[in-house]
């Protein structure tokens, strides 16, 4: 990579669309700009109105073009949904006898031999991360290149997804004339800039939880172990504000973030909450401790089931540095305390980290997601070795890939 470079993340979420663009100039990283525009035609993560959602991006991108004074050409793009499912697995292949000292083609041989593991039929490979490494049975191998072995091994985390559900999205992109540099996952987008190498050997679990869906990855020993996505976030919180308070759906994500907490007992007796006369609301007062009730029963609900879904696999057993909340919902008060008591574990509220630039977008954990894709396209503009979903896109959209800026 060049001394500088413009990178742009684009995350097309449930509750808005957000677009990031970065420079990165040596391994630093700076925000210059942050376009965003509340999203329409999208619910858990997935398009469900394409056009709506399309002219959602065509504005994001637009105000972020403006502030930066960046074209955009190219974005690295975000994806989530309930779809989205994660295993690991180990993949083999036999040395040459004509040679026995393992190289790059024995690396990328292996690792195309992972992702020709069986998957369902509308699915495909997003990501195939590197684990371990195997030589002759030998575990624990980081670098295996330059060894003496007959046989290489390597473990790893796959992550797929309905194909034709992840190509709505980039077709939404395709068709603002805007190339489509990689796809990544929002959970290990947020994970690569929220947690460092010391918390990831220690073990880790990152929780974004955005609007339409709860994106999760665990790390252990330094390596991803579990990932996936909860299709339940904010905006399920303020649906139940809305349905239980009788109240305008609008009216009712406002009270939450205004004046709600996942908190019970914190509130005085009789401590109300007067809502103004609003065009088509006649206002009233609504009681504190029923509010934090309701959303402290829909953010338990949601971390249970995700504490459910993570201990059908161990690996959570070995998360030492503890549970990491980002995305817009960890802003809720009393949501740290209620993950601590539902995981028995600390509990840190995180944002972006070593990222200079805007202070008000880096330091605000609605905005982890698409600095983090920033940060992706930064480490494959850096050193990139190939993969599952990019080598798959390269078929389905024809065309040069460019550089954004």
């Amino acid at each position: 990579m060049g001394k500088e470079h413009i990178l742009v993340g684009l995350e097309v979420g449930t509750s808005k669309i957000c677009v990031v663009i970065g420079e990165a100039r040596d391994d630093q990283l700076r925000i210059l700009a942050v376009g965003e525009t509340p999203s329409s035609g999208m619910r858990k993560g997935e398009i469900v109105d394409f056009d709506n959602a399309k002219e959602c991006v065509r504005e994001a991108l637009a105000i972020a073009e403006d502030r930066g004074d960046v074209q955009v050409e190219n974005v690295i793009l975000g994806v989530s949904g309930s779809h989205i499912e994660s295993f690991n697995y180990r993949g083999s292949v036999e040395i040459p006898q004509d040679r026995d000292e393992i190289d790059e083609r024995d690396i990328e041989d292996v690792e195309a031999n992972a992702r020709e593991v069986s998957l369902p039929p509308p699915n495909t490979v997003i990501h195939t991360i590197t684990q371990h490494y195997f030589v002759d049975g030998q575990d624990g191998v980081l670098s295996p290149v330059g060894m003496v072995g007959h046989r290489l091994e390597a473990e790893f985390h796959l992550i797929h997804g309905v194909a034709t559900r992840i190509q709505n999205t980039i077709r939404c992109v395709k068709e603002l004339n805007i190339e489509v540099e990689d796809v990544v996952l929002n959970g290990l987008a947020s994970a690569l800039v929220v947690l460092d190498n010391h918390q990831k050997k220690l073990g880790a679990l990152v929780i974004d939880i955005g609007g339409g869906a709860s994106d999760y990855i665990v790390y252990n020993d330094g390596v991803v172990k579990q990932s996936g996505v909860l299709a339940v976030g904010g905006d399920h919180i303020t649906n139940d504000i809305s349905m239980g308070l009788r109240i305008p759906t609008q009216r009712a994500g406002r009270l939450k973030e205004e004046e709600g907490s996942a908190l019970l007992g914190n509130a005085l007796p009789g401590d109300l909450i007067p809502l103004r006369d609003e065009p088509g609301f006649a206002g009233r007062d609504v009681d504190r401790e029923t509010l934090n009730t309701i959303i402290h029963m829909r953010m338990r609900e949601t971390l249970e089931l995700l504490r459910r879904r993570l201990a059908q696999q161990a690996f959570l057993d070995y998360t030492g540095a503890g549970v990491f909340l980002t995305g817009g919902c960890s802003l809720l008060p009393g949501i740290a305390s209620l993950t601590e008591e539902v995981f028995g574990m600390p509990v840190t509220l995180t944002h972006a980290q070593n990222v200079s630039g805007m202070t008000s977008a880096f330091q605000n954990p609605r905005y982890s997601t698409a600095i983090g894709l920033v940060k992706y396209g930064q480490a494959i503009a850096e050193d990139y070795s190939g993969g599952g979903w990019l080598d798959w896109i390269k078929g389905v959209l024809p065309g040069k890939r460019r550089r954004a800026g």
